[in-house]
């Protein structure tokens, strides 16, 4: 197999706009948890796929933070972005903004890492290129990539053995 070319941040980075409709709201008008889980995973979904060129699937979500509410008729905007690559898998960052378009101001109002796992048509784990940070911003990312993947893998081994243990 060809060594495959690193790629940089910038040619996986994501953007998706929508608009926040009454029917993915609750009573109060603002936006379902789980439709905003939706809007970041395909975000997510979308600079894996940018960054491996390959099929992906979700394999976890860290620390997914609601900080803002959405409400009915304002504007989501999801940016997303690979922060590290590892040997078949990959974490993503997504944060969510609510754009007020007559201010042209964004609030941030969620942010979510996720991992996805590169896979060819059977569902098999593919290798995926490195990737290659070049600003000071993305080492950091970079960095902090490789603590949240081990204690995400140590969470991981310990659920297994809990699991086992019933």
């Amino acid at each position: 197999m060809p060594k495959m070319r690193a790629r940089s941040v910038a040619e996986s980075a994501a953007e998706m706009v929508e608009v926040a409709l009454p029917n993915d709201a609750n009573p109060l008008g603002t936006i379902l948890g789980g439709k905003v889980m939706h809007l970041i995973d395909i975000a997510g979904a979308i600079a894996a796929h940018r960054h491996a060129r390959s099929n992906v699937v979700t394999a976890s979500v860290d620390s997914l933070d609601f900080v803002h509410p959405i409400h009915v008729g304002q504007i989501i905007v999801l940016k997303a972005l690979v922060t590290r690559a590892f040997r078949t898998s990959m974490e993503v960052e997504v944060n969510v903004y609510v754009e007020d378009y007559v201010l042209a101001k964004r609030l941030q109002t969620s942010s979510a890492f996720l991992t996805y796992v590169a896979v060819d048509t059977s569902g098999k784990p593919v290798p995926v290129p490195t990737l290659a940070p070049r600003t000071a911003e993305e080492r950091r990312r970079y960095r902090e990539a490789l603590a949240r993947r081990r204690r995400r893998l140590s969470l991981a081994a310990r659920a297994h053995r809990r699991y086992f243990e019933i």
